[in-house]
């Protein structure tokens, strides 16, 4: 499965990262905070959350907000081990 970070600017198009990429990451660090973009389907991160619940990670997704527009939100998926 192949997930999108959220972009640095609003122009920019959002960079695309795998689960194992994810994965290898949280396992370096124990813990990491990711935001994914807008444009990811929600059933997509729901998906990515019971992949690390089922391996025994503890994972919180929650959706970001940083405008008035209905549009003007990110992901945040805090992912510990």
């Amino acid at each position: 499965m192949e997930l999108k970070l959220a972009r640095n600017e609003l122009k920019n198009k959002p960079k695309p990262i795998t689960l194992e990429k994810i994965e290898e990451e949280v396992e370096k660090e124990g813990e990491k905070i990711f935001y994914f973009d807008r444009e990811n389907a929600h059933k997509d991160l729901v998906e990515m959350v019971e992949y690390f619940e089922n391996k025994g990670y503890s994972v919180y997704l929650r959706e970001v907000k940083y405008g008035l527009d209905d549009n003007d939100y990110l992901y945040e998926v805090h992912i510990l081990k």
